[in-house]
């Protein structure tokens, strides 16, 4: 299976994980692309820089020609001397790109320019949500760039006692920072890597000018966003995950720990704008295969593992025809499985426990599902791996038509079979027969299929 490891000895940013995918050989028009299809007026720029004697990936996100960050530090600038602010949302640093401090004031959503452009203003999660959703992506970059901002949106909200659609993103909201997020998404799915893998994470070290006053690294909303992750402060006194860095790793929920044994293909070194002396300021990706391991019985396998969430929620004031309807609905919508459980709720009362398994990618439209389909007040979610077959189907020939076996294998052992329900049962209603006779001729003949294989005489399944 294809893995890949982030080494965030020098923290992420949202730029640095642009240079570390195009390093690692994300071809650059997967994330110009992206780009373009935003319509926002914002192109590309690469170069090949040093950092501690390291050879780097730099990406720089052009605003109509200009550097978008010195773009929007300028606008900012001008804003703070001109208007009274409203709102006042706490810091959001890049330090990794500009290396200095932005406050951060809510002004007047411009939601009337057609060309997606906010002016330097800042813009609402909805206003973000609907540049994404109408750019020409794939579903999957789509929802992964929309889930970074949803988690930013939700991290912000948490922070100031607010609704989620009051928060008016600044700096995050600033052309570099949608760039960052939704080419960034192209090139994680690009990849096509069934996990991800991450190390602790380096957030550096001092404090932070914000809009409410001084705060340590990290600041409150990268704080908020690095919840249960693993992380330490070392080396420099300086801010080194940045929110989008914070949320791009919240949206591909990576296993945090040491590099796994994998056979590495591709290292790719995403530089940050900072270049302080002995510290190299630069996000490691290492894509390759996971290396072969050996089962109880000796023999060598590939492990293949990958990374699910899990979302959760138990009730009790709700009609079993409305959770039978939320249980179609989330296989519909890209659920993995969908379990329903009796269980016995507080105050003696029957409840059902509704779990869903998910690709981390898809968490997001399936908790909101159940949040707007069910009268649950909260779900619980997490990641959990699971070990996996390899999986494929062979076609059988029977009396009753073709039917297709579903086998489980390991290392090229077969080690389950078993006949497709649906086709079984498509067969079952139009030949007039019990679907376990059609299920047992299935099994039958692929049986008969091995023995002939294993004799040689050249038949295959």
């Amino acid at each position: 299976m294809r893995i890949a490891y982030l080494d965030c000895f020098a923290g992420i940013s949202g730029d640095m994980f642009l240079g570390a995918l195009v390093d690692a050989g994300v071809p650059l028009a997967v994330l110009e692309e992206a780009t373009a299809a935003l319509k926002i007026g914002a192109s590309l720029k690469v170069e090949t820089v040093d950092r501690s004697g390291i050879s780097c990936t730099k990406v720089h996100v052009m605003d109509d020609g200009h550097l978008a960050e010195k773009q929007e530090a300028d606008a900012r600038i001008d804003e703070q001397k001109t208007q009274a602010p409203y709102t006042q949302l706490p810091e959001t640093q890049h330090l990794h790109k500009a290396g200095h401090a932005h406050g951060h004031e809510v002004v007047a959503e411009m939601e009337g320019h057609e060309d997606g452009h906010a002016h330097g203003h800042g813009r609402s999660l909805r206003v973000i949500r609907g540049l994404i959703e109408a750019a020409e992506l794939t579903e999957p970059v789509k929802r992964t760039a929309i889930r970074a901002f949803e988690l930013l949106g939700q991290s912000e909200a948490k922070i100031h006692n607010v609704g989620i659609e009051e928060i008016h993103f600044h700096e995050v909201g600033a052309v570099d920072a949608i760039v960052d997020i939704v080419a960034a998404s192209a090139g994680i799915h690009h990849l096509e890597v069934g996990a991800w893998y991450c190390s602790p994470l380096n957030v550096g070290g001092g404090m932070v000018e914000c809009a409410h006053g001084t705060f340590p690294v990290p600041a409150p909303a990268t704080a908020d966003l690095l919840r249960g992750f693993p992380t330490y402060s070392a080396h420099v006194q300086k801010e080194l995950v940045t929110p989008t860095g914070a949320a791009l790793l919240r949206a591909i929920e990576p296993v945090f720990g040491q590099q796994p044994a994998m056979r590495v293909e591709q290292i790719g070194y995403g530089a940050g704008t900072r270049n302080p002396k002995g510290f190299p300021n630069v996000l490691r990706l290492s894509v390759g295969s996971a290396e072969e391991t050996t089962d109880a019985l000796g023999r060598t396998a590939s492990k293949p593992t990958e990374t699910v969430t899990v979302l959760e929620t138990a009730l009790d004031d709700l009609s079993p025809q409305i959770i039978a309807w939320v249980a179609e609905a989330a296989l519909a919508a890209g659920a993995l499985d969908v379990m329903l459980t009796p269980v016995i709720m507080k105050k003696g009362r029957p409840g059902t426990l509704l779990t869903m398994l998910c690709q981390p990618a898809e968490s997001g439209a399936l908790e909101r599902l159940m949040l707007r389909e069910t009268s649950t007040l909260g779900v619980r979610v997490r990641q959990e791996q699971r070990f996996c077959l390899d999986r494929h189907h062979a076609p059988v020939q029977t009396v009753y038509g073709e039917i297709r076996i579903k086998i489980g294998s390991l290392g090229g052992e077969v080690l389950n079979a078993a006949p497709e329900f649906e086709d079984c049962r498509a067969a079952a209603m139009k030949h007039g027969v019990a679907l376990k006779e059609v299920q047992q001729v299935a099994i039958a003949a692929y049986q008969k299929s091995m023995e002939a294989a294993k004799d040689g005489d050249g038949a295959t399944v």
